[in-house]
């Protein structure tokens, strides 16, 4: 059969298309996982976001698809349903399945025939679902026998008990499959970029996260020799900056040690190495973690920071991975020792931040922002989104905060829900006036780590910072709320891809 799986182009609005796009690592996954009969195609739409129904038509008439398979977020279900319809309409017996986060946490979005014609759910962990999929309707049955599988029968859908979650060790899970990609531009400061999966889950329980919520608390790894394949088969692919997109490496630390060390072992270590990491891990062994780490090739570190009020943190569920320990005590906030253990090394640090928790004021919010200010080189500043199914949506349903349920708008940087202090709208406001000039004082890291990049696509990059900014607003000859509204009207404006 002839497969084509595709990403959706919506995007978080953190970093200039110019400056990165990153893969789905699900797609590779997905393609790299089948019977090897099938011709499969792989195209991330987030490369296209100019020209998403010409290129959806073009691949279409190529390919000639008999199953679309698509990875759909809560903020791309708009899209992803248009995108259903575009090929219903160009291929009408096409086989449509969906998976990803917001079809395995919120079925019920797609099961109804007048939201879209989609006729397979896959639940969770894909790679072994999809391919057992892929033999029932080359045999035209089988489908109660597939776990982690939603179908359409008639009028109604059915749904199979969960599949048990891959531990990764048995090598049932694949490399991915690079070479089925059609389309070309995954960059990161200007390098080929990719990316690797070294681990899945997480034993922490934050409110916000919808890992757990779609695969329990769990940690299992791929085997290191697993690992340095993929790295390589990224490089030879041409990647000169990978993305580890686990989900919490760092619950092993030894293993993460142990992964550096096979990265410099096996002459991997001149590649820009990105990673999220726990501030507690960091804090409480930088001292040789950290060395390692840049030895091994990682430049940049995407730090949970989640936020730096111990409130905040509670309701976030993020205490514990943010706490510092020293000799079994906890001495309190881990972020700062964290980053000078990364900076002391020239790690560059994106601080994941999340503001807008429901006792936000306006100082708690200004607390934060000057944290970023003082000590993230690149800032990643969110807002609680209530997922479907974490625990998050539901504190924030019991206080009656959620504003918003337009659910192309849960891309977290929208405010979509309110605080007991601040409408939502304020939270977005006070975030948006602050961070275009947070990124903007932290450009020269940029400049210092990709000067050539920098110094050709700097237009480009302060036109994506300024949105909606004219020379009046930035003079300060007007009210930065009227700036703040051209900014929405264009970020509205971004999200329709068809």
């Amino acid at each position: 059969m002839n497969i084509l799986l595709l990403s959706m182009p919506d995007s978080f609005e953190h970093m200039p298309t110019v400056a990165i796009r990153m893969p789905n690592a699900a797609l590779t996954s997905l393609a790299g996982n089948i019977d090897p009969h099938h011709e499969v195609a792989v195209a991330d739409l987030i490369l296209v976001q100019a020209r998403v129904r010409q290129t959806v038509e073009r691949l279409v008439r190529e390919i000639n698809p008999d199953v679309l398979g698509l990875s759909v977020m809560t903020f791309q279900r708009k899209t992803a349903k248009r995108i259903v319809d575009l090929v219903r309409s160009l291929r009408a017996d096409v086989r449509v399945v969906v998976g990803g986060y917001d079809p395995s946490l919120a079925p019920e979005a797609y099961t109804d025939p007048s939201q879209g014609a989609v006729d397979f759910i896959v639940r969770g962990e894909g790679e072994i679902t999809f391919r057992e999929l892929l033999r029932a309707i080359e045999n035209q049955s089988g489908y109660d026998r597939i776990s982690g599988l939603s179908y359409r029968s008639g009028d109604r859908f059915s749904h199979n008990p969960d599949r048990p979650i891959s531990d990764l060790e048995s090598g049932e899970v694949r490399l991915p499959n690079r070479d089925a990609r059609v389309l070309r531009g995954y960059t990161t400061l200007g390098r080929q970029a990719d990316v690797i999966e070294t681990s899945r889950g997480c034993t922490f329980d934050c409110s916000f996260c919808s890992i757990i919520e779609m695969r329990g608390r769990n940690f299992h790894t791929y085997p290191l020799d697993r690992v340095v394949a993929d790295i390589r088969d990224a490089c030879n692919h041409g990647a000169r900056a990978i993305f580890i997109v686990d989900d919490n490496i760092m619950l092993n630390v030894r293993r993460f040690e142990a992964l550096c060390r096979a990265i410099i072992d096996a002459g991997l270590h001149t590649i820009d190495y990105t990673v999220q990491a726990m501030t507690s891990v960091i804090a409480n062994h930088g001292e040789r973690l950290a060395p390692l780490m840049r030895r091994a090739g990682f430049r940049y570190v995407f730090l949970g920071v989640e936020n730096i009020l111990d409130e905040d943190l509670a309701f976030l569920r993020a205490r514990s991975k943010n706490t510092r320990r020293e000799d079994g005590r906890k001495t309190g906030n881990a972020a700062i020792a964290a980053i000078n253990y990364l900076h002391r090394n020239k790690i560059y640090v994106i601080g994941g931040l999340i503001i807008g928790n429901p006792t936000d004021t306006r100082a708690s919010l200004e607390a934060n922002l000057e944290f970023a200010r003082a000590y993230v080189d690149w800032p990643f500043i969110q807002h609680p989104t209530p997922y479907p199914r974490t625990p998050m949506t539901q504190e924030f349903r019991r206080q009656g905060l959620i504003v918003n349920d337009r659910f192309e708008e849960y891309d977290g940087t929208t405010a979509v829900v309110q605080s007991s202090h601040l409408s939502a709208e304020e939270i977005e406001f006070v975030r948006w006036q602050a961070d275009r000039w947070v990124k903007l004082g932290h450009l020269p890291v940029a400049f210092a780590h990709s000067p050539l990049f920098v110094l050709r696509n700097w237009p480009w990059m302060l036109a994506h910072l300024f949105r909606g900014s004219t020379i009046k607003s930035l003079l300060g000859l007007e009210d930065p709320h009227q700036a703040f509204v051209r900014y929405r009207a264009l970020r509205q404006a971004e999200r329709e891809y068809l």
